[in-house]
């Protein structure tokens, strides 16, 4: 099936010349390609023209889950007929496993898996594998992690059709070794039934649910069936029911792993044993001889990923599978925000060898363990399709591969303009500025202020305060989620001003912004070069009444550039406004994106249930300091806070979900700071 693009838009302004130049540019053979879009300027629209004209298999790179959910909803509602997938981490929450040697502390892994997620990721290995051309996955960097095999993935799949010669029993083995589960009460994903002559499947992926009918040693019949009610949907000639997890391997293929893990553990405590390390050789022993236990009883254990080399095959020190291995070898890349995503690719594999190399140096893993691994940078850049990188401002590193090609898209639908840039004194600067935001505050207008240190962004809140502007201050001292926060009463009118130290977040989508103060503009670094200037600006283009304020008292030649590309953006957004009777409009908020991962079945129903349960959530995000607390309520208020971070996840709402992971926590160590004040108290 292609690609077929739905939209009631044409492609307007920058966007005809930007596809028709994509186009020319990868179809001459061109590896990457760089898109420079300035912010709202349609580049998912751009894009989704050059994927429907090209037709190959597609996959978006976003750097992070939330964003990948709001661009698979855009693209979801362009190709609404064709495969549209997403694959993002499926742990609602997750802690590592590590050990921290000055302290002597071992942390055990701690995790929280979504099954609706788990759900989609299967999805999009099977849909990858199945042969479609039509896909589009949609994904955060997760795609980089080791996931199974997709050969055996795909020899573990169970293809029946009407009319096969095998027994019920043998088919039920097969499930089994995809990892389906039997059980006799309601289906769930990635479990099968057995009444009689009949064998009822319901598939790890979607909701699609399977009666086969056998006569004897032969299937007579197979139905696509209500898991609820039993009742037939649909008589088929045939089913592929895809394994219930990526990491699926054959029996013999498990017992040829077992006995090399046997081996390498043996070599590990003779050489712990030869430096003299006692403690670290019984560890090893202890810990490894009890998963290999558990995964001959019931084929897994906790941390079974540690030995995925084994299972897969793999030779020391070789890169694990992961997403990009499903794609064929045409297939495009897209990389949204590339002068964050491709840093943050970058900065993978260093981060999980630190951890790791711990864990094996004192002998809580194998060194087998190391292989368990996000793909190295080299890693990645090998198994890269053609490329298109997207950013407002792209890196050194996207240019050079681009050999300075840039197609340019500076115009936008709304017809707004970049904001003007004026430079001014540094000389009562103060007083100015509130001059300023005393005019946007009348205009119900908001404004940003960047500072170049946190103490001068705190000093100059608490001088907001003391001359009554409702304000608030943002920095990385500041909790990740407290910034998310801040950011959506700022929104929701709370205050006024925002003073920060970096406000170029990608994705800070803020309209009802319309001043930009850029605070010691001269003091070159990496918070005053182009770049980060340029998206500085860039927050206040989603207002028409959008304006950039620079204080300096010299101008540098990074300020120089930004102006100059300001005033040329300008030239061009003004011409073309004129050109065509433009009368610019302020951009509309974006929705959840994430919300259209739902579909109309049980995951709407459980959207609708977060939907009616918001208002709790608010209330019961509130800081766990500020609440009073006993051993009677504790373990409730526990299980509540667990609950709505399951409703929000499975919502795909996943700041909030984080949210409520973290007051989870706060409560249980208030529970165990409980705990031991009872215990004192009785002796």
């Amino acid at each position: 099936m292609e690609f077929k693009l739905v939209s009631e838009y044409e492609p307007r302004g920058d966007q005809p010349k930007a596809i028709a130049e994509l186009l020319k540019l990868i179809e001459g053979g061109a590896e990457h390609s760089t898109l420079l879009g300035v912010t709202g300027s349609g580049k998912t629209f751009t894009v989704a023209n050059v994927i429907a004209e090209l037709q190959r298999p597609t996959l978006v790179l976003s750097h992070n889950k939330t964003l990948a959910a709001q661009l698979y909803g855009e693209f979801k509602n362009f190709f609404p007929h064709n495969a549209v997938e997403y694959f993002v981490s499926y742990y609602d929450y997750y802690q590592p496993e590590a050990y921290l040697p000055a302290t002597d502390t071992y942390i055990e892994k701690d995790l929280a898996i979504n099954d609706e997620i788990e759900k989609l990721r299967l999805s999009t290995t099977a849909t990858l594998l199945s042969g479609r051309r039509d896909v589009i996955v949609v994904s955060s960097v997760s795609c980089l992690y080791g996931i199974g095999n997709p050969e055996e993935f795909h020899k573990m799949s169970v293809s029946v059709r009407v009319g096969d010669h095998v027994t019920m029993r043998a088919m039920m083995y097969q499930l089994v070794e995809a990892l389906y589960t039997r059980t006799e009460r309601t289906l769930d994903a990635g479990t099968f039934r057995v009444m009689g002559d009949t064998l009822d499947v319901m598939s790890s992926i979607g909701n699609a649910c399977y009666r086969i009918i056998f006569f004897d040693d032969e299937v007579e019949a197979i139905w696509s069936i209500d898991s609820l009610s039993g009742q037939r949907i649909e008589s088929l000639q045939s089913a592929r029911i895809v394994p219930a997890n990526n990491f699926v391997t054959s029996r013999e293929q498990t017992r040829r792993a077992i006995d090399q893990i046997y081996i390498d553990l043996g070599h590990q405590i003779e050489f712990f044993e030869r430096e003299g390390r006692r403690t670290e050789a019984q560890r090893i022993k202890q810990r490894v001889e009890y998963d290999l236990e558990m995964i001959k009883e019931l084929g897994y254990c906790p941390g079974i990923e540690n030995y995925s080399r084994y299972f897969d095959g793999r030779e020391p020190g070789t890169r694990p599978f992961c997403l990009l291995d499903y794609f064929p070898e045409d297939y495009l890349m897209i990389i949204d925000e590339s002068h964050v995503t491709i840093p943050q690719v970058t900065a993978m594999f260093g981060g999980d060898r630190a951890r790791k190399e711990n864990l094996v140096e004192y002998g809580f893993r194998l060194p087998a363990a190391r292989d368990n691994r996000p793909l190295r940078f080299e890693e990645f850049r090998a198994l890269q399709g053609t490329s298109i990188y997207i950013s407002a401002t792209p890196a050194d590193y996207e240019l050079a591969l681009s050999e300075g090609v840039v197609v340019e898209q500076v115009i936008r639908p709304t017809g707004l303009l970049d904001p003007p840039i004026e430079v001014r004194p540094t000389k009562n600067q103060i007083d100015d500025i509130l001059e300023e935001v005393e005019q946007c505050i009348k205009r119900d207008d908001k404004i940003l202020v960047t500072t170049i240190t946190k103490r001068s962004a705190e000093e100059l809140s608490k001088f907001f305060d003391k001359v009554g502007v409702r304000n608030r201050y943002i920095h990385s001292d500041v909790d990740t989620l407290e910034r998310v926060q801040i950011l959506e009463d700022l929104h929701a009118g709370l205050f006024d001003v925002l003073v920060g130290v970096n406000l170029l977040r990608e994705g800070l989508d803020l309209p009802e912004v319309a001043l930009v103060v850029i605070l010691d503009a001269d003091k070159e670094g990496l918070l005053r070069n182009v770049r980060s200037m340029t998206q500085i600006a860039g927050r206040a283009a989603r207002n028409p009444r959008g304006k950039v304020l620079m204080y300096a008292d010299t101008t540098t030649k990074s300020m120089e550039a930004v102006i100059e590309e300001n005033l040329r953006r300008r030239a061009k957004q003004i011409a073309y406004n004129e050109e065509h009777n433009i009368t610019p409009q302020s951009a509309q908020r974006s929705g959840q994106g994430q919300r259209q991962l739902l579909g109309a079945s049980e995951e709407s129903r459980m959207a609708a249930l977060y939907d009616k349960r918001e208002s709790q959530q608010q209330q019961m995000v509130s800081d766990a300091e500020g609440e009073y607390y006993t051993l009677q309520n504790i373990d409730s208020l526990i299980a509540r806070a667990k609950e709505e971070m399951e409703q929000a996840a499975k919502a795909l709402d996943f700041l909030e979900a984080a949210r409520l992971r973290d007051r989870m926590y706060a409560l249980k160590k208030i529970k165990g700071q409980l705990l031991d004040e009872r215990h004192s108290t009785k002796v």
